[in-house]
């Protein structure tokens, strides 16, 4: 459990691509969040919005364009080559595809043990305990150590991407989708066991992912991303029954109902998706909203408060929890009870 310690801190995150002389790609564009030591934020949002650019620059994979990134205060982005080094074993990421994140010329005892001999944590009979306890830890049997990543499915494969970030003993993990390429009740399984080792050894996640019943299950809060930008970040229950923001309510609105008793208005967004090369002034959500006024294709709207720990992206959030929540979606009863039918 979460004990309010603050351990990961983005503030005003950016992260560019130049594409020539006059364009440039906004991926990230200045987005702040933090994540407590225990806890998860999940990280939702349509394909190409930037959700896993954003974990590939907390991870450092991909160089920030602007903005900080704080681990326990410190700027992580200043740091020397031998502190960063360090500061490795405590920040790891699980991709999304387990198999090509494996490499296929090393059986599953090497991919293990490559991240203790690269920061020099004992001889090879040390490792070989140390891998024996990491192995404990996400129940994957020593029979398996000889194999090769082709020679498992792709429920073991991410078992093994698991185990490989779990090796050096971190305190935050990036999960960018790592049940999205797995069957459904793989996917049960992967997310039981993330939870459980977060219980056990207090781990922060940051868990990017498209699926709304998943995040909601494992998340504590949730962040909506748009275009590079969040649009919304409030706690997990509050984002389902009290979304504010016209994407979050149009994407929670495209749920599907159990019910053949119950009548669901899904909200169709109409237009196209902006591009994010050059973004225009305003709000990146208004060709796409039904609620736009002309202040929206002027000014962009910045993230505030609209109740305690609820933060939104829009001049109309309180207008559109009135109106759209209702005339345009599901009840929050009905809504709830579909998220709830699907886990």
């Amino acid at each position: 459990m979460s004990d309010g310690k603050t351990l990961i801190e983005a503030k005003n995150l950016k992260k560019y691509f130049k594409i020539d002389s006059k364009k440039t790609l906004h991926a990230v564009d200045d987005i702040s969040f933090s994540i407590n030591e225990g806890e998860t934020l999940g990280l939702v949002g349509e394909s190409g919005c930037g959700k896993s650019t954003v974990g590939n620059v907390v991870m450092r994979l991909l160089p920030a364009s602007g903005g900080q990134l704080l681990y326990k205060g410190k700027d992580i982005f200043k740091l020397n080559k031998k502190e960063s080094f360090d500061i490795r074993k405590k920040m790891q990421i699980i991709f999304q595809d387990p198999y090509s994140s494996l490499n296929p010329r090393k059986t599953v005892y090497e991919i293990l043990s490559e991240a203790f001999k690269i920061h020099r944590e004992g001889n090879e009979k040390q490792i070989k305990e140390k891998l024996d306890r990491v192995c404990d830890m996400v129940e994957l049997s020593s029979s398996l150590l000889h194999l090769y990543p082709h020679e498992l499915d792709g429920g073991m494969r991410q078992v093994v991407g698991i185990a490989r970030a779990l090796s050096l003993g971190p305190d935050f993990i990036v999960c960018d989708e790592p049940v999205s390429a797995l069957d459904v009740s793989v996917q049960a399984r992967i997310i039981n066991l993330l939870m459980d080792i977060q219980s056990k050894y207090n781990l922060s996640y940051l868990f990017i992912s498209h699926d709304l019943s998943v995040v909601r299950h494992i998340s504590k809060r949730i962040a909506v991303m748009y275009l590079g930008r969040f649009v919304e970040i409030a706690n997990a229950e509050d984002i389902f029954s009290d979304a504010r923001h016209p994407y979050a309510i149009a994407l929670l609105s495209a749920v599907p109902v159990v019910s053949i008793d119950k009548k669901v208005s899904r909200i169709i967004l109409e237009g196209d998706v902006p591009s994010p090369i050059n973004p225009k002034p305003g709000c990146r959500f208004a060709s796409r909203c039904w609620m736009r006024h002309e202040r929206c294709t002027q000014e962009e709207p910045p993230l505030v408060e609209v109740a305690p720990g609820h933060c939104v992206a829009c001049f109309y959030a309180n207008e559109s929890r009135e109106n759209s929540l209702h005339a345009k979606t599901r009840s929050l009863d009905d809504r709830k009870e579909v998220i709830d039918g699907i886990q």
